[in-house]
């Protein structure tokens, strides 16, 4: 059981989950992504050069790895092709290693004409969606009339099922808006990427269950547990369990496969997208987080909001999912700085609270408590051992392992998979 190991996000998406599980891969024979869809975008640094991955498993440059989609992910045929041709060689070499639930539901290019139209018609108070399709396609698939891969094995009955959700997808959008479907582009458009993909469609449930008595797995969650459509920000959420849970009803193991639980914390907040984020710096110490850090988001490319570290939703994340390990991240960026805030509760009302409120009106009117750390000046990037770091470095991990109650066991100083503290 303690051979597999789950890497979730405890902050609001873009913690680094990425380069985390890029570096445990090669130590494990199955990475199973579990939830989500192309509105993810984990970033992988090797040898200098950066990949972004938004459908496949981190493990995917990892030639040994045997890559699973899981039942809980949703698939855009497209942006999968996309995504594998854009590795060129090491796309080909990872075709036969690649499996794809044929319990996974399909995005498609009627989910992101509705998400965009949907978006737009909230004026003012727009989630922040990234228009990939990905609520409209969990939402036909909690309606129970989504698109599964398993439906590829029969491309004549799939095409048939396709043109009865594009002409109610058609009459949907007449309804909302001006907009209409060409059902027959759609066709054209979506069947070949289909066809392509079909091959690697299978049942992973039961791959998995076979698998996973002999070797092990690591579990990649995607997003972050603020993101979690029951325990985030609601409504500013995505439209899946970022979680342990998600983990679970994603892959179809149990709780009893999952193993370590480790956990992804930058050393700083960042949020991209509406939604309150109590630490956020609207100033210049915002703005040079941003840019030290390079915060645009992998998938959209928009500017990540930047704040000092929340200790209140690491805890909380923490706790929720049964953390064992945090890996911390982006610890290098900090540098250069004589202090660094740390948030360690919130006032709410007149209260203090040191947990994340259910109503957004509370978290939207929470003003972070501060406790303030001795900054450091030096570089990071050469440390490899948690000693090379200068004391207030190690005082600021310290204070993250104090305040909530979990070890602090990879420390990231660097883009790189190398550039990592492993303790």
């Amino acid at each position: 059981m303690n051979r597999n190991k789950v890497v979730l996000g405890l902050q609001w998406g873009d913690e680094g989950k990425g380069k985390v599980i890029d570096v445990l891969a090669g130590h494990f024979d199955l990475v199973v992504r579990c939830q989500g869809g192309a509105n993810a975008g984990h970033t992988v640094v090797v040898e200098g050069r950066k990949t972004v991955l938004h459908l496949l498993p981190s493990g995917a440059l990892h030639p040994a790895v045997t890559c699973v989609i899981g039942n809980g992910v949703v698939i855009d045929p497209l942006a999968l092709q996309n995504e594998l041709a854009d590795l060129g060689p090491a796309g080909d070499d990872l075709r036969p290693r690649l499996r794809i639930s044929d319990r996974a539901h399909l995005v498609l290019p009627c989910h992101k004409i509705i998400d965009r139209v949907a978006e737009e018609l909230k004026g003012d108070n727009k989630v922040g969606t990234t228009q990939r399709g990905i609520g409209p396609c969990y939402s036909d698939k909690i309606n129970r009339i989504g698109l599964r891969c398993g439906e590829l094995i029969d491309e004549a009955l799939f095409e048939k099922r396709l043109r009865i959700l594009l002409a109610a997808a058609d009459r949907q959008l007449a309804q909302i808006g001006d907009e209409r479907l060409d059902i027959e582009a759609i066709l054209a458009e979506t069947l070949p990427p289909c066809r392509a993909m079909a091959p690697m469609v299978t049942d992973t449930v039961d791959f998995l269950h076979r698998q996973g008595r002999a070797k092990s797995v690591l579990f990649e969650g995607a997003q972050g547990s603020m993101l979690d459509i029951d325990f985030g920000t609601y409504p500013f959420v995505t439209s899946s369990n970022t979680g342990i849970g998600g983990v679970i009803t994603g892959s179809g193991l149990s709780h009893q496969d999952v193993g370590e639980v480790i956990g992804i914390v930058k050393a700083y907040t960042t949020r991209v997208g509406a939604g309150p984020m109590p630490t956020e710096l609207t100033n210049a110490d915002g703005e040079a987080l941003r840019t030290t850090g390079g915060e645009f988001g992998a998938t959209t490319g928009r500017p990540r909001r930047c704040g000092w570290l929340d200790l209140v939703v690491v805890g909380y994340a923490c706790r929720i999912n049964g953390v064992d390990t945090i890996a911390l991240t982006k610890l290098d960026v900090l540098s250069g700085r004589s202090e660094l805030p740390v948030c360690v509760a919130y006032t709410v009302a007149g209260r203090r609270i040191e947990t994340i409120p259910g109503r957004i009106e509370d978290l939207e009117g929470a003003e972070p408590v501060y406790e303030t750390l001795p900054g450091w000046s030096e570089d990071l990037s050469s440390c490899r051992h948690f000693n090379d770091l200068p004391e207030a470095a190690r005082r600021y991990v310290a204070f993250i392992e104090e305040r909530v109650g979990v070890r602090v066991g990879w420390i990231g100083v660097g883009p790189g998979r190398d550039e990592v503290i492993c303790r």
